[in-house]
């Protein structure tokens, strides 16, 4: 059968070719490059390590271009910045070290930076002095150990030597305290770009090849990191002024306890001492497990001991902050951060819902002591003789459905309303109701 070719069969051909180009995906299409930025904006304590170790493991997983750590920073702790470079190079994804608008890199900042895969500091920063000191009581004193000079010169100028800057620098940043803007630093080769701002470092960045990978990031979307509730109360506890006020309360609370008993000012201190030795580098899990065993003694002791809810309190406290900081943390692959935001809500939830219903059975519990005898609320009431009652009669009286032991100083009859006047022992003191 002969059908005739028209030209509305060559529009309906050409629509199709149009309607199935535009549900093709383009050859250049693709999911929009990121990149992650960590801002560290304090000293490096123990939770920095932790901190930047969760969220290059954050890059990795969620395929960020690149991860941009923001460092303002006065320096810190040694054992941590080591942690941090040796995370750094055992990252998959690429690290850039940056010191942001008005921001400095000293001694530990500037260690870290130079353990970057790219580093870039914004005009006028400041990066250098990195001897190392002594912190005490007496105050800050530099370390002049050779042992210890020379074993960090060691890693400071292979660290610079990994990715190719001056280890001329890297040796007298910490023998002469040698310090460098921007643009020293640059012409020294110690930063590879001075910028501006992220965005403007970004542009610079595009197309170099980091860990054998070709950076896109002209255009990449910034995403800000922010730590989960475990690192944000890590990150707390660890400055060097909270967790040395919380060892110095510590302290004071228990003397004080000791000193008067009963107040619960012993049970804070524990708890207080507890934290301030997480803050200090003490292990988290050890110090997490401790808590938790000391919550569950607490409410224990609230339970059996009379109180007024200061030990379920303490328990209460020190049950959730444990299970906060027991929630795994680190660089493990299997721990990714929707997991962890997963098993804080399963291990957080429970502890808050059973601290709610021990608030509640204390709450009971404290209301039954209060309450005031029973007797107090018969007197008054009315009751119905069961048997003949006198001065010298005893019998039973029937009073809400329970049969009591009644007297009177009156001849009463069975059957006849009488007013409760008052109890002895088991015995209620009964009168003919007028």
């Amino acid at each position: 059968m002969y059908v005739e070719r028209g030209p509305h069969l060559f529009f309906i051909f050409f629509l199709c070719l149009i309607l199935t180009a535009a549900s093709m995906p383009s050859v250049n299409a693709g999911p929009q490059q990121k990149v992650l930025v960590l801002e560290i904006s304090e000293a490096i304590t123990p939770a920095s390590d932790d901190i930047i170790a969760d969220a290059i493991q954050k890059a990795e997983n969620e395929n960020f271009e690149a991860l941009v750590i923001s460092l303002n920073t006065p320096g810190g702790g040694l054992d941590e910045t080591q942690a941090i470079i040796s995370t750094i190079e055992n990252a998959s994804v690429p690290v850039i070290g940056y010191v942001p608008e008005s921001g400095r890199a000293w001694s530990a900042g500037t260690l870290i930076l130079m353990g970057t895969d790219i580093a870039a500091m914004a005009p006028f920063t400041v990066i250098g002095s990195a001897q190392p000191v002594q912190i005490s009581a007496e105050g800050t004193k530099p370390i002049e150990d050779e042992k210890i000079i020379n074993a960090l010169v060691k890693f400071s100028v292979a660290t610079a030597s990994k990715h190719g800057r001056n280890e001329t620098f890297a040796e007298e940043v910490i023998t002469k305290n040698k310090n460098l803007d921007a643009q020293e630093a640059l012409q020294a080769g110690v930063i590879e770009y001075v910028a501006p701002s992220i965005p403007n470092l970004l542009v610079q960045t595009n197309g170099q090849q980091v860990k054998g990978k070709i950076l896109q990031t002209e255009n990449a979307e910034i995403e800000n990191y922010e730590p989960p509730l475990s690192l944000s109360l890590l990150r707390l506890i660890s400055n060097p002024i909270i967790s040395s006020l919380l060892l110095t309360l510590g302290i004071y609370g228990l003397i004080f306890g000791i000193s008067s008993p009963g107040a619960g000012a012993e049970v804070f201190g524990i708890i207080s001492i507890a934290l301030g030795l997480i803050g200090t580098g003490f292990n988290v899990n050890i110090g997490a497990i401790f808590l938790i065993l000391l919550g569950i003694g607490l409410l224990i002791i609230e339970i059996k001991v009379p109180g007024f809810g200061i030990f379920g309190l303490a328990g209460l406290i020190s049950l959730i902050i444990g299970s906060i900081l027991l929630v795994p943390m680190g660089s493990e692959n299997i721990y990714t951060p929707e997991f962890r935001k997963v098993l804080a809500l399963t291990v957080v939830a429970p502890t808050i819902v059973f601290g709610l219903f021990l608030v509640f059975a204390i709450y009971k519990v404290t209301e039954i002591r209060k309450k005031k005898p029973v007797i107090g609320e018969f007197i008054g009431d009315t009751a119905q003789t069961i048997d003949p009652l006198g001065p010298e009669k005893t019998g039973f009286v029937r009073y809400k459905g329970e049969y009591w032991k009644a007297r009177s100083e009156e001849e009463i009859e069975p059957k006849e309303e009488v007013e409760i006047t008052g109890k002895v022992r088991e015995t209620l003191l009964v009168k003919r109701k007028m």
